[in-house]
Order: structure tokens, then C-alpha cells, then sequence
């Protein structure tokens, strides 16, 4: 099945990565066995220019670059994909993981958490029930004289 024709890599959130900025490598796929395992070059490697891209906001960029930070070599963001027997079908496994590792570094932060201090009916009950286990445990005890 063919894959549609795409001007560019859709990103969550309204980014789109142009084509022109996507560059694709080709290798053998390293598989067990078969007959087409050492003449199919099946596995793709999608790679693109993070910190060069025209597509990204200064902000995106920036929050992409910190995120992605163990991932980059020289701002280069290069994804691999050999999961198939067919080149098509990687080209489009890669193409996904590329825009799912994109979307989500470039999700915002979650908002902070605001810390709180537990109600007073949340205090005494849990004293209460320290007293109810205190009460029980001296109770198996061995009466003293």
C-alpha cells in the first residue's frame, strides 16, 4: 500500500516539518535469514536538522534542543526503523517515530505542582487510627504484674 504524497511532516500542535529539510538513508536491514535479506535495502534511517530547521519557533527549538539533548548529534535528530520486510512500510514506521518524538518534546511542561498541607479531619483520622493499632498490639501483649 502506497503512501499518500506529503508536502512535509505533520507535528502535533501545528508544526510541520518541510520535506525539503527530511533526508533519508538506506541500508540492509540486519535479519535473520531469507532470500532477499542481503539484497533488499530495507532499512531507512529519516534524518533532520533540529537545530537548523526553519520550521521551529526560537522558543520550540529551544525546548526541543533541552529535550531531545541525548538524542541529538550536533543538533541532527536520526531515527531508524527496520521493524518490516519492506522499505515503504519503514519509511513510514520512521516517519511516525520521528513525529511522535517531535510532538512530544515539544508538548509544554505540565503544570507545577501546588503543595498542600492535609485538612484537619485528615489529621485526626489518621492519629485516630494510629491510636487503634497502638490499642490493638497492646492488647497481645502479656499482661504485666
Amino acid at each position: 500500500m502506497a503512501a499518500p504524497h506529503r508536502p512535509g511532516l505533520r507535528i502535533a500542535g501545528g508544526v510541520t516539518i518541510p520535506k525539503a529539510e527530511l533526508s533519508w538513508r538506506f541500508s540492509r536491514a540486519p535479519a535473520p535469514g531469507g532470500q532477499g535479506v542481503n539484497t533488499a535495502d530495507s532499512r531507512v534511517e529519516l534524518v533532520w536538522d533540529a537545530a537548523g530547521s526553519a520550521a521551529l519557533s526560537p522558543l520550540q527549538r529551544e525546548r526541543l534542543l533541552t529535550r531531545l539533548n541525548g538524542r541529538l548529534v550536533d543538533g541532527v535528530l536520526t531515527v531508524a526503523a527496520s521493524e518490516h520486510r519492506a522499505q515503504l512500510r519503514n519509511r513510514d514506521a520512521a516517519r511516525a517515530r520521528l513525529a511522535e518524538l517531535v510532538a512530544d518534546a515539544l508538548r509544554p511542561p505540565p503544570p507545577k505542582r501546588r503543595a498542600t498541607q492535609p485538612s484537619r479531619g485528615a489529621r485526626e483520622r489518621r492519629l485516630k487510627q494510629k491510636q487503634r493499632r497502638t490499642d490493638i498490639k497492646q492488647m497481645r501483649r502479656r499482661p504485666s504484674d
